[in-house]
C-alpha cells in the first residue's frame, strides 16, 4: 500500500462511500419482508443482515473479478475515471433512496463505469460483449426467474399446508423466514460487496499498485465488507417501507417463499460470476409471491414507478459520471469541483429526507393511498385461476373491493381495477 497516490487513497475512500451506500441501499432486499411480516424487529432485522453481509464478502471474487478485469479494458483507463464512476453511482443512489425506490446499486456502478470510461477513451474501452451477457441479460431474466420461482413457491406452501389453520402455522413459517432472510444477507455479501472490492482493485491496477488481472488483495476484501455491512445497519429504512408494504401485503408463508427463491437465485449467479441486481431478484421475489397467493394484490402503480426507476439507472448514473469525467480530466481543480459537488449534492438530499423522516419506529406504516389500491388486472387475472388455500379467508379478493352505499350498483371489478 506504499506506492498508493493521494488521488488513488481518494478513489478508495469514495468507494467504500458507495459500498455504505449500497448497504443501506439494499437492506430491504433481505429484510424488508421479515420485517413488515414481524418475523424480526427492524433493528434485530438489520443487524443480523449486517453480520451476514460482512461474512458472505469472504465466500467468493467472481464477480469482482468480472469487474475488475471484464466490464472495461484496463489500458488506458486513468484513476480519476474510476472517481467519475463513483460519484454518478453514489448520487444515484442517494437519489433513488430519498424517493423510497428500491433501484439497482450494481446498475448504478455499472452504469458510472460505462459512462465514465466513453467519456474517457471512447467505446473502445467498453467491452460490449461482457455487459450484455454478464449485465444486460441477468438483469432482464433475474426479476422474472425470481418471480416466477417465488409464484410457484407459494402456491405451494399454501397446497402443502391446504389441511392446516394458518395460524398453527404461522409461526414456522416465521422461523422460515428468518433463515432465508439470512441466506439472502449472505447472499447479498457474495455479490454486491464484491462489486466495490471489484472496483477498488480496477483502481489499483489502473494506479499501477497492482497487475492487470489480480484479485482482490486482503485489505479490499475487508474493508469492503466492513463498509456494507455498516451500511447495512444503519437501514434503508425508506425502501423497506416500499418493499415490504409497499408492492403487496405478505403473509408469513409469502415472505418465506419471496425469500428462498432470490436467496437460491443470487446464489446461483455469484457462483457463475454474473454481477445481477439483487433489488431487482428480491423484488420480483416479492411481487411473485404477492401473485401466488389467491386475493394477493401487487400495487402496480407502486411497481410501474420501480420499473421507471430500473429503467433510467444505467443511462442516469453514466450521464452524471460522464459529466463528472469532463471535469476531472481538467486537472487537479477539476477532481476538487467534483468531489465538491458530491458532498454538496449528498448533504441536500440527506436534508430533504429530514422533511419526513422513515425510521424503524415507523417503517410499517403504509401509506394511505398505496394501501388504499384495489387489485389491478394482471393480479385479478392471476388470482382468478388459483385455488384458494384451504383454511384462509373465504373472500380476500372482495375484501379489495368496497362495498356499495344504499342505492347504488353493485361495484364491477373489472373496470375499477388500475394497471
Amino acid at each position: 500500500m506504499e506506492h498508493i497516490t493521494l488521488l488513488l487513497a481518494i478513489v478508495i475512500v469514495t468507494a467504500l462511500v458507495f459500498d455504505f451506500t449500497n448497504g443501506f441501499h439494499d437492506t430491504a432486499n433481505a429484510m424488508a419482508t421479515t420485517i413488515s411480516t414481524g418475523a424480526l424487529k427492524p433493528k434485530t432485522a438489520v443487524a443480523m443482515s449486517a453480520v451476514l453481509n460482512l461474512v458472505g464478502a469472504f465466500l467468493s471474487v467472481e464477480v469482482a473479478k468480472t469487474i475488475s478485469g471484464g466490464l472495461i479494458n484496463e489500458q488506458g483507463i486513468q484513476t480519476e475515471v474510476i472517481f467519475a464512476a463513483l460519484v454518478g453511482a453514489i448520487l444515484w443512489n442517494l437519489f433513488t433512496w430519498l424517493l423510497g425506490l428500491p433501484s439497482s446499486s450494481s446498475h448504478a456502478l455499472f452504469g458510472g463505469l460505462i459512462g465514465a470510461t466513453l467519456m474517457s477513451v471512447g467505446t473502445s474501452g467498453v467491452n460490449g460483449g461482457v455487459v450484455v451477457t454478464k449485465v444486460l441479460l441477468p438483469a432482464l431474466a433475474a426479476p422474472l426467474v425470481a418471480g416466477l420461482a417465488a409464484m410457484l413457491a407459494t402456491r405451494l406452501t399454501y397446497r402443502i399446508g391446504r389441511n392446516t389453520d394458518e395460524k398453527d402455522t404461522a409461526k414456522g413459517y416465521r422461523a422460515g423466514q428468518i433463515a432465508s432472510a439470512g441466506l439472502v444477507s449472505l447472499a447479498h455479501g457474495t455479490n454486491d460487496a464484491q462489486k466495490t472490492m471489484g472496483v477498488i482493485t480496477l483502481a489499483l491496477v489502473t494506479g499501477g499498485v497492482l497487475a492487470p488481472g489480480s484479485n482482490p488483495p486482503m485489505w479490499v476484501i475487508v474493508s469492503a465488507g466492513v463498509a456494507i455491512a455498516l451500511g447495512t445497519y444503519l437501514g434503508g429504512w425508506r425502501i423497506i417501507r416500499t418493499m415490504g408494504k409497499g408492492l403487496t401485503d405478505l403473509r408469513p408463508q409469502q415472505g418465506f417463499a419471496a425469500q428462498t427463491s432470490a436467496a437460491t437465485v443470487i446464489l446461483a449467479s455469484s457462483h457463475l460470476g454474473f454481477s445481477l441486481s439483487t433489488t431487482q431478484s428480491c423484488s420480483g421475489a416479492v411481487m411473485g409471491a404477492g401473485l401466488g397467493r389467491k386475493g394477493g394484490v401487487v400495487r402496480w402503480s407502486t411497481a410501474t414507478r420501480m420499473f421507471i426507476a430500473w429503467g433510467l439507472t444505467l443511462p442516469a448514473a453514466g450521464l452524471v459520471a460522464a459529466g463528472a469525467e469532463f471535469l476531472t480530466k481538467q486537472g487537479p481543480w477539476g477532481v476538487a469541483v467534483t468531489a465538491a459537488l458530491l458532498v454538496g449534492l449528498s448533504a441536500v438530499i440527506w436534508l430533504a429526507s429530514r422533511r419526513q423522516p422513515v425510521d424503524h419506529t415507523n417503517v410499517n406504516e403504509a401509506d394511505e393511498p398505496a394501501a388504499a389500491e384495489p387489485a389491478g388486472v394482471v393480479t385479478a387475472a392471476i388470482a382468478a385461476v388459483t385455488p384458494p388455500p384451504v383454511g384462509g379467508p373465504a373472500s380476500e379478493i372482495a375484501a379489495t373491493i368496497p362495498a356499495p352505499g344504499p342505492g347504488e350498483p353493485t361495484a364491477e371489478p373489472a373496470r375499477t381495477a388500475t394497471v
